[in-house]
């Protein structure tokens, strides 16, 4: 399990975040506003400026202090080390294929 910073030393399970979206535009402040009023907001920004409304899997709704394109951009480097690291050649019958699983595990 993979876990991003998304400020102030907390952190969000990567594989559990289904979007991480700017909270400028009227449907997403709606459902920052429903979010507190069911009890599954989780603000993380300590009272500062929202940058970024991560939305999980389980409803959970966080608030975060960076940028959409910042929390995205730090995974997207990293799953590019991951998948570098997880291309496999095998030797099938004298051809040579690549594997890769979805996730970028090596089979």
């Amino acid at each position: 399990m993979r876990f991003i910073n998304i400020g102030f030393e907390n952190m969000v399970s990567w594989d559990k975040v289904v979007a991480i979206v700017s909270p400028d535009s009227a449907p997403i402040r709606r459902l920052v506003v429903d979010a507190r009023d069911r009890g599954v907001l989780i603000d993380a920004t300590c009272g500062r400026r929202t940058r970024a409304v991560i939305i999980t899997d389980s409803g959970n709704v966080v608030l975060s202090i960076k940028r959409p394109e910042t929390i995205a951009g730090k995974q997207a480097y990293k799953n590019e080390d991951e998948q570098d690291d997880a291309d496999v050649d095998y030797n099938d019958g004298g051809e040579t294929r690549r594997a890769r699983t979805p996730r970028g595990r090596a089979t």
